[in-house]
């Protein structure tokens, strides 16, 4: 465990104050970590990692060494000790520490603030975690945390957001999981094949191949949460099997967890035969952002429709995230933010 030395405080201001405004003290937290490999990986390259901290707590870090320092407010330096000692503890582990698990740690410690109890003797967050053979899956934000728990504990669970929140990645993660330890038999992975404003025209080669552009999303987050070995067997085994949404029709879906990826692009009549193949012992899981809807205009979204008629089922559990759940890059937050901010186009529009 990192040793922390949270009591010095200094008077003298890291800025030149204005002569009329009082200058409050500011904290300095000094803090060892014992192991250098995790010292420097926590550190990241060139320092990002810090300075990702620095810009999100509005402190100042230092780092020699495995000897950081932390300068800001009292608030300020607590959060960014908590962030630190927990990317610790995570390197300790052997976790990469990439942008995306920083700023994970950052919301999780914010997020803990009044909501969650902080373990200082393992510095890690109560927020909830998938365990795959390859390494552990962590939520990262309130609204992740919530839908790990939603679909540990429902059989039908609506993901709503906008992109970069997590929610396929996070489906595909508990779809695993379920698979690896022998509770389902099967992954079936579908979507519906519509093209995002433009038109790709004939496509190639067998089933799998035309259907494969259109489910690459779900496929890069199975090799990257799985051992590729496994993979492809389970793939050629039809153990994980790719179900364009049109083939969904007249099966019974049993020991299985079934994905319905960017449902936002399914029509009402879709959304309901699909939602109608739930079987025994399975669990479905059905992700979309409703600010990207590629239907012809003037069709309605079977997502939207089945948010509004399902609220409130019993056994069914749906999951708002926003901008503020944004995890691939600290822009997409903005960009996302960005565009809810325009007035929304009636669906009748005409194009």
């Amino acid at each position: 465990m990192p040793k922390s030395a949270s009591d010095s405080t200094s008077l003298a201001p890291s800025r030149k104050p204005d002569r009329d405004m009082p200058v409050p003290p500011e904290t300095q937290v000094v803090i060892d970590f014992d192991d250098n490999r995790a010292a420097s990986a926590l550190v990241g390259p060139y320092g990002q990692n810090l300075a990702l901290v620095e810009r999100r707590l509005g402190v100042v870090v230092d780092s020699r060494g495995n000897h950081v320092t932390i300068a800001g407010s009292r608030d300020g330096c607590d959060a960014a000790r908590r962030v630190l000692e927990t990317l610790y503890a995570q390197a300790i582990e052997g976790h990469d520490l990439d942008q995306g698990e920083v700023e994970g740690a950052i919301r999780a410690v914010i997020a803990q603030g009044s909501l969650f109890e902080f373990d200082n003797k393992s510095a890690k967050p109560t927020f909830e975690t998938i365990n795959l053979r390859k390494r552990p899956v962590r939520a990262r934000t309130a609204a992740q945390d919530s839908y790990i728990r939603a679909l540990k504990r429902h059989e039908l669970v609506f993901g709503v957001g906008p992109a970069g929140t997590g929610k396929t990645w996070l489906a595909v993660a508990y779809a695993a999981q379920l698979f690896e330890r022998k509770e389902v038999d099967r992954i079936i992975l579908s979507r519906p094949a519509v093209e995002a404003g433009e038109r790709l025209g004939f496509l190639p080669g067998d089933l799998r191949e035309k259907v494969d552009p259109y489910l690459r999303p779900i496929y890069d987050a199975l090799y990257d949460l799985m051992d590729s070995r496994v993979v492809e067997r389970a793939l050629q085994g039809g153990e994980i099997e790719i179900a364009p949404l049109a083939f969904m029709r007249g099966r019974t879906l049993t020991n299985a967890v079934i994905i319905l990826d960017e449902a936002q692009n399914t029509t009402s009549m879709q959304m309901k035969m699909f939602l109608t193949r739930l079987g025994e012992n399975s669990r479905m899981i059905v992700t979309g952002d409703p600010s990207q809807v590629d239907l012809p205009h003037g069709q309605a979204s079977g997502l939207a429709e089945a948010v509004k008629l399902l609220g409130g089922v019993e056994g069914i559990a749906q999951v708002q995230f926003t901008a503020e759940d944004v995890i691939r890059h600290e822009l997409v937050a903005r960009i996302v933010a960005a565009y809810e901010g325009l007035p929304q186009r009636p669906a009748n529009a005409k194009s």
